[in-house]
């Protein structure tokens, strides 16, 4: 007979990857970020992350990155565990188990989505009750990308990409996703994108209002004319192959093509099913890409997903 003060089911969460449509980057700041304006949009590409209580903090990785991702305090996952415990006075200690299929230093926001999924999942584990709301002002503590992760969907970010707003945006959208053996760093990136604009002066971001107009027809081939990311030049300064492999992907039939944040990831939008598939097949069989990854998005953001019945 099961007592009725034995301890909760381990609780796993689903959180997909990002993309930014829009990326505007404007001046640094006091504080070392810069003001951005984002269009972000979550694709079904996922992590699962399962926390379970334990007897100590710890965290495992597991999956086709588990290799290049901390598993020790430094994890962002179990940075935001114990972020919550320590902001809801939570004393019982959890082990997170992190399946990685989201590429890591991709521009995917891999790490972000980690922290987001840990944030919903203690939040269920500890019965805390916690709004949307409140889990997004814990998860901007973490990162810039994280509060987005809890949200999903299509939404747009201010401030340093924390602050969300909604967008309207009609329609389901095909992705495919080169991604690179070896990361980068954002915060080069940032730093050779400040390099390239020299001492021109540098506008507060506006979001563009053609892109919330593409957003709302729902058609693949307006919004591809209206992906942008300042970091992109920035990017393919420091990997010059990013520009050869954008060029690849359009010459495939790709829609459009934009470096996915940071990067090295490159995002094409393509028409349809098919021509996600065709478009995989070409980079991948002339070379130009090692992986390829197919996504859809808009996805839903981090949610708890059933335990498995054996």
């Amino acid at each position: 007979m099961t007592s009725a003060y034995s301890d909760p089911a381990p609780v796993t969460v689903r959180v997909p990857a990002k993309v930014n449509l829009e990326l505007l980057v404007g001046p640094a700041r006091d504080d070392g970020f810069h003001t951005l304006s984002t269009v972000y949009q979550a694709v079904s590409l996922h992590d699962d992350v399962t926390v379970a209580l334990d007897d100590d903090w710890g965290c495992s990785v597991h999956g086709p990155y588990a290799d290049v991702v901390p598993s020790g305090a430094s994890n962002l996952a179990l940075r935001a565990a114990r972020l919550l415990a320590d902001e809801t006075a939570i004393d019982t200690p959890v082990h997170v188990s992190i399946v990685k299929s989201i590429p890591v230093a991709g521009g995917m926001a891999g790490g972000s989505a980690d922290a987001a999924a840990t944030l919903v999942a203690c939040d269920r584990l500890w019965s805390l009750g916690l709004s949307t709301e409140e889990l997004e002002e814990y998860a901007a503590e973490l990162g810039s990308d994280v509060p987005f992760l809890i949200r999903g969907g299509t939404a747009m970010g201010s401030g340093r990409g924390e602050r969300l707003a909604p967008v309207l945006a009609r329609g389901s959208y095909h992705w495919v996703f080169a991604i690179s053996d070896i990361g980068l760093s954002t915060p080069e990136v940032y730093a050779e994108c400040d390099a390239l604009r020299g001492d021109t002066p540098v506008p507060d971001p506006v979001p563009n209002p053609e892109l919330m107009s593409a957003l709302r027809t729902g058609d693949p081939h307006v919004l591809a004319r209206q992906l942008t990311n300042d970091l992109q030049p920035a990017a393919i300064s420091l990997r010059p192959e990013l520009g050869e492999l954008l060029k690849s992907g359009l010459a495939f039939g790709a829609l459009g093509g934009v470096v996915s944040g940071s990067g090295p990831t490159v995002a094409f939008l393509v028409e349809d099913v098919e021509a996600a598939i065709d478009l995989t097949v070409a980079l991948t069989a002339t070379g130009a890409a090692r992986e390829v990854r197919k996504a859809v998005g808009p996805v839903h953001g981090a949610h708890v997903i059933p335990a498995r019945v054996d």
